[in-house]
């Protein structure tokens, strides 16, 4: 099975680093125009540096709040007709769990517009484009978080992405006739950012071992084993795949 994105446009949200890097790399090797939405200025020209083209896939930078509609919305209209939108946007926001009544409204919102706001904005921005050209590919990147109670022990981060989960499974509903699929990838643990390496080194030694041994891969996830199942879901390989969530954690289960 070949696997390529000649001629296609594709926007790629939290793009700078950790799974969202490795998803832009992935489509960018194999021919697609990219464009990585980021709020991370030096995250951005980092990711621009290390990607190596193929097929005459480019990368194409833009900086964008997420929780910011306009901003958002602007930063994609000036993509042209987007083929395959993948939301990697996400994370805890350099939060740590605490308990429920002591969450504050900021903390709260600020983890649902980097999950399911930025998404909100993004697909918005795609789906009439999409409608007008017959078809498309959105892919969402969940969490086992979005599937059973978080590692994180963060509320809104675990609400956020169950929620993330629901928004698929109901555009995919609604935007079938028009020949755009919505599917989402549910990683497992990745050392992705700052805020998982240090939850990774709150389990010291023994912790991680065990963590691993709880893996039948016996190995924690890379960017590149989330990035081949997006672009597998964003392939015509996966045209008749819609609503469906697929966990990507090394185990027959979230």
């Amino acid at each position: 099975m070949e696997i390529y994105f000649e001629g296609k446009t594709v926007v790629v949200t939290g793009a700078a680093r950790g799974i969202g890097g490795g998803i832009v790399e992935g489509f960018v090797a194999r021919g697609a125009r990219v464009v990585a939405l980021d709020l991370l200025e030096d995250g951005l020209a980092g990711l621009a540096a290390r990607v190596v083209p193929g097929r005459g896939g480019t990368l194409e930078t833009r900086m964008a709040d997420g929780a910011n509609g306009d901003e958002v919305h602007a930063a994609i209209a000036a993509c042209g007709p987007v083929d395959v939108l993948v939301h990697a946007a996400g994370g805890v926001r350099g939060q740590a769990p605490k308990p429920f009544e002591t969450v504050s409204e900021a903390e709260w919102r600020e983890i649902y517009d980097a999950n399911a706001g930025f998404a909100f904005h993004a697909c918005q921005a795609v789906i009439p484009g999409m409608k007008q050209k017959g078809g498309g590919r959105i892919v969402t990147i969940s969490s086992g978080a979005g599937l059973k109670p978080s590692l994180t022990g963060i509320q809104a981060y675990c609400s956020a992405k169950h929620a993330l989960v629901g928004l698929t499974r109901q555009l995919a509903h609604e935007l079938g006739p028009f020949g755009i699929t919505v599917n989402s990838v549910a990683p497992g643990f990745l050392r992705t950012s700052p805020d998982y390496e240090r939850q990774w080194q709150s389990y010291g030694e023994a912790g991680q071992q065990a963590m691993i041994e709880r893996i039948p891969m016996r190995r924690l996830g890379e960017p590149a084993d989330i990035a081949h199942a997006v672009m597998f879901l964003a392939s015509d390989y996966a045209s008749w795949i819609t609503g469906q969530v697929l966990p990507v954690s090394g185990a027959p289960f979230p």
